[in-house]
Formats: C-alpha cells, structure tokens, sequence
C-alpha cells in the first residue's frame, strides 16, 4: 500500500474528494437528535444507492468537526494510480498515533 495521510483541514479534504468524482455523504437511518450521522463519501456507481443520502459539504463538515473526525486517505495507489482509498477517523486516534510514532524515532 502506498503511503497513507491524514488530514483535518476541509479544503484540503473536499480537494481530494472531488477530484475523485465523490461526494459528501451520510448513512440513512443514523442520525441522532443533536443531528450527527455517520458519514460516508460516496462515488457514482458504487453500492451506497440504497444506504446513503447525499449531502452538504456544510452538513459533512458540520458533523466532521462535531464528532472530531479525521480524513486518512492515500494519494495514489503502489501502482501510481490515483487512490480513492480514505477512512474517517477518530481525531484522538491520530494524535496517539503520532505520539506514538515521535517516541519510537
């Protein structure tokens, strides 16, 4: 696998995204009282027809920082090819991570 990034800036996040055709989305059926949902990108043509729900880039960011999130994401795969590999993550894990990572250097 190629190298693998995380991001928390939205820019840089909604770059990455529709370069690759995708969009903002949630899981239906997941949202909560205070309005936070599970969240997904979604690309034409893949199966979340029936279980996703598109929407804003103001909703997604709204329920990203909300919930502390973080975009790992890989620019290209091995073979150099544009990656639409990405997983959000909990902001926590990625500051251990790091930590982590800066001890054992």
């Amino acid at each position: 696998m190629a190298d693998a990034l995380v991001t928390t800036h939205q820019e840089e996040i909604r770059r990455w995204v529709e370069e690759r055709g995708g969009h903002p989305a949630k899981v239906k059926g997941t949202e909560s009282k205070d309005g936070s949902a599970l969240l997904r990108i979604d690309y034409p043509g893949y199966s979340g027809e029936e279980t996703l729900e598109a929407i804003s880039w103001e909703q997604f960011f709204d329920i990203f920082e909300n919930n502390g999130l973080g975009l790992l994401y890989q620019e290209q795969t091995k073979g150099g090819k544009p990656s639409r590999f990405s997983k959000l993550v909990n902001r926590d894990e990625i500051e251990s991570s790091a930590k982590s990572a800066s001890r054992s250097k």
